[in-house]
């Protein structure tokens, strides 16, 4: 038996996009996409905000590979390098 995660950082999803959340996250009124995006930018070392939902699935789908069949109690951080900062 494996058992293994994928551990994602924010997704690009609707939820993300929502007024709501990026107003709470940047911390005022009407913030833009924009803001989000500078926001998490400075937070990753690799050059983009946000990963998407197909980088998840794909990282799933290779753990349930034969490829990696001999990985388990993996953690697999999909975090474009915030870890490092």
């Amino acid at each position: 038996m494996r058992v293994n995660s994928v551990d994602p950082t924010v997704v690009l999803t609707d939820m993300v996009t929502s007024q709501e959340y990026m107003d709470n996250l940047v911390g005022h009124p009407g913030a833009t996409e924009e803001e989000v995006r500078n926001h998490y930018l400075q937070r990753n070392v690799l050059p983009t905000p946000w990963i998407e939902a197909r980088d998840v699935a794909n990282a799933a789908l290779f753990l349930a590979s034969d490829e990696a069949r001999f990985i388990t109690g993996l953690g697999l951080p999909l975090d474009a390098g915030a870890m490092l900062k």
